[in-house]
């Protein structure tokens, strides 16, 4: 088949593109962008040109012709598949963010050590790109925009990001149709971390319900009998399962566990199908009720045989804000106003944990830097009082395990959070041992963010999950559970690994700004999952408490 004008264009403006990346030749930069800009316009198809005519064709000549011939007779260009090799995929994903030409790219790939399009939309929360030239907020924010337009069409969402469009569909749900069973069901009921399309029951003729989406102007994605799939503009999925009144709870409970969960229900239990609740269906099994979040380890059923589960943790149980930046480093707003705001919350406590020296493109703070901003806080804790900030750092774990500072200068933080954020691509060993160095580190309270992932675009670094809990638990450093939608790290799924150790969990917005606030939210439902109660959580801990805890230290 014959290559066309098109693919032999794109090629050379993609080449181009990728040279400009990495820094290459200007002026061969320049001849290939303007030889893919003359074949496109171009209204005979080269391919049915005498190859030797391709060589004089007006805006290619003698060296772009012998290219384009090679792609003629061999549907390559070496040259394109050599740049590539040698450049991330997500760096290239980048080329299709409007707003980021190649010198921006350049900049964030090199400069800011970023190579997916998730990593920069962290970033882009975190005000990183505002500290690079190039980059101010308005900039900043456009390209924030543009990538979240861009993730909505990749069919996979952070809950955070499907959540207030859910809920919006459900109250219209039940307006809409009053006097009818609606539930939300699936991974959204469940609180998974991702989702790929938002899940329903409901008791709505089937026909009804399809009339009242094509009248919003849905589109119809799929219909068969008793399912219904739609989509709006937003691209989310939204799965409808019709079930008749009678045998409503039981479909709901059926569509609100995991694969595993529900096969071993099936094969202790059988479920009435008429069950008026779902309440019902554990009391018929002798089981004490398991909420939604936790069924998922089949284990949990004989936990629930044996006794009443206790009370998961409430966003009303956290009591101050552990883990937040301030303008100090990459925050937006200064420390008396996100104190004020934690005030105005009803919070008792912030912890200020601004970044540490090597995170120089976080304007991490120098020594100096450290004692002007404590001599702040202390004036601030007098201004404010009884609310109280906690003077904290989040310390860089260095490619050893050393952490940024020195003892002298880690003893003046009433608790230091230790957090990797340099080097991410290591081995499993590497990782572990610069972990558990810093672990076993005296100052090390809290360890921030343990893996680095970053959901849907990080899968974070490699490590042994129980032997880094067993670490913590021997030298009572606490794990935080970083409540950013797109980290919500320490995973769900190894949190009850580290209840059983007694290892405490900390639930911390990791918040630049005060609307970060709002992520503790998250980091609630995550620790649901993981069946965390408000005694195992640090920033449950009343004023009194935090008090106790910094100044008892570790080993006291």
């Amino acid at each position: 088949m014959a290559v066309s004008n098109e693919v032999i264009a794109e090629s050379f403006s993609l080449l181009a593109k990728l040279m400009d990346i990495h820094g290459e030749n200007p002026f061969k930069i320049k001849s290939y962008s303007a030889a893919s800009f003359s074949i496109d316009k171009l209204t005979e198809e080269l391919s049915a040109i005498p190859r030797e005519k391709i060589l004089s064709v007006k805006g290619i000549g003698p060296s772009i012709g012998k290219q384009i011939i090679e792609i003629l007779d061999t549907g390559d260009l070496p040259q394109l598949h050599e740049i590539i090799s040698k450049t991330p995929p997500g760096v290239i994903e980048m080329l299709r963010i409007k707003g980021l030409g190649p010198k921006k790219i350049s900049t964030v790939w090199k400069e800011m050590e970023i190579e997916s399009i998730g990593e920069l939309m962290y970033a882009c929360n975190e005000n990183r790109l505002m500290l690079y030239k190039g980059f101010g907020e308005k900039t900043q924010n456009n390209i924030r925009d543009t990538i979240t337009f861009y993730l909505r069409s990749q069919g996979s969402f952070l809950f955070a990001e499907v959540e207030g469009y859910v809920q919006t569909i459900h109250k219209s749900l039940r307006e809409s149709f009053p006097g009818h069973a609606i539930s939300i069901t699936g991974a959204y009921r469940r609180q998974l971390e991702t989702i790929d399309r938002a899940e329903w029951i409901i008791s709505v003729p089937q026909s009804e319900l399809k009339t009242f989406f094509i009248s919003n102007q849905f589109h119809i994605e799929e219909e068969k009998a008793g399912e219904l799939l739609v989509a709006g503009n937003e691209n989310i999925k939204l799965h409808f399962q019709f079930a008749a009144p009678e045998f409503f709870h039981a479909k709901v409970f059926e569509t609100s566990c995991s694969d595993s969960f529900l096969e071993k229900w099936n094969h202790q239990f059988k479920i009435d199908a008429a069950a008026d609740t779902e309440q019902t269906i554990f009391q018929q099994a002798g089981v004490h009720f398991i909420p939604a979040p936790l069924r998922e380890d089949p284990a949990i059923i004989e936990k629930a045989i044996q006794a009443a589960l206790p009370p998961l943790i409430q966003f009303s149980d956290i009591k101050g804000i552990i883990h937040s930046h301030s303008n100090w480093s990459d925050g937006l707003h200064t420390v008396e106003d996100m104190a004020k705001a934690c005030i105005e919350q009803g919070f008792e406590y912030l912890v200020i944990s601004d970044h540490s020296k090597s995170a120089f493109y976080a304007n991490g703070l120098s020594e100096e830097r450290i004692r002007e901003q404590h001599i702040y806080v202390e004036e601030l804790n007098k201004k404010l009082a009884p609310f109280h900030i906690f003077k904290s750092i989040e310390c860089d774990i260095l490619n050893d395990g050393r952490l940024d500072y020195s003892d002298q200068i880690l003893s003046t933080f009433d608790l230091v959070i230790a957090s990797v954020h340099s080097n991410l691509k290591m081995s499993e060993e590497k990782a572990m041992s610069r972990l558990l160095t810093a672990i076993q580190n005296p100052h090390t309270r809290i360890l921030g963010h343990p893996t680095g992932r970053l959901l849907l675009s990080r899968a974070g670094y490699p490590v042994d999950h129980k032997t880094l809990i067993d670490a913590c638990a021997a030298h009572a450093v606490v794990i935080e559970l970083n409540a950013h939608p797109r980290r919500l790290d320490l995973d769900w799924r190894w949190i009850s690994y580290a209840l059983q150790k007694n290892v405490m969990i900390s639930i911390d917005p990791d918040a630049h700004s005060i609307n970060g606030y709002h992520d503790i939210h998250y980091g609630v439902l995550a620790a649901q999952k993981g069946g965390v109660t408000a005694a195992q959580n640090l920033s449950s801990y009343n004023l009194q408490q935090m008090f106790e805890f910094v100044n008892k230290g570790r080993h006291a």
